[in-house]
């Protein structure tokens, strides 16, 4: 289960459900880097651009769920590289809910089917690019064959 939560983690990072933060706005004045936000302006926070940041993660483009095994980072809102529920007393409520169905829902679809890719196709023939707008989705759907598991169905 470790190895499975990674990789929700790393597919939350690069696939994030929506690239936009709910929008926040300024109790007050602040200066953030040099930048002086107003009082009253509503901010919007671009996870989909966190996630990618080279500062934050090491080669951020590449799949590696592994940076997630024995790592303190995780989506709860204590790390800001990584605030895929939002931070502070505006979290998400249901971040554990929702985490939790996520495990459970792709732990049985892994444990229940082998998984094989359409007639003729192969790994290299995946798109991965994203479709504009203001929830993530695939340009391409990701089309595969479930196969019962004879060790679990007989």
């Amino acid at each position: 289960m470790p190895y499975l939560q990674a990789v929700i983690k790393e597919t939350l990072r690069l696939h994030p459900p929506s690239p936009l933060l709910l929008p926040r706005q300024s109790m007050e004045e602040c200066n953030i880097n040099g930048y002086i936000i107003p009082k009253g302006i509503r901010v919007l926070v671009n996870f989909w651009a966190i996630g990618r940041e080279i500062k934050s993660w090491e080669t951020p483009y590449e799949f590696k769920p592994e940076r997630f095994i024995g790592s303190e980072v995780d989506y709860k809102g204590t790390d800001f590289q990584f605030i895929l529920f939002g931070a502070g007393r505006r979290i998400c409520p249901g971040m554990n809910f929702a985490s939790s169905t996520v495990e459970l829902a792709l732990a049985n679809l892994i444990y229940q089917f082998d998984w094989e890719l359409p007639c003729g196709m192969t790994v290299d023939d995946f798109d991965m690019k994203e479709a504009p707008g203001f929830n993530t989705r695939k340009k391409e759907a990701l089309r595969l064959i479930p196969k019962y598991r004879t060790s679990i169905h007989g």
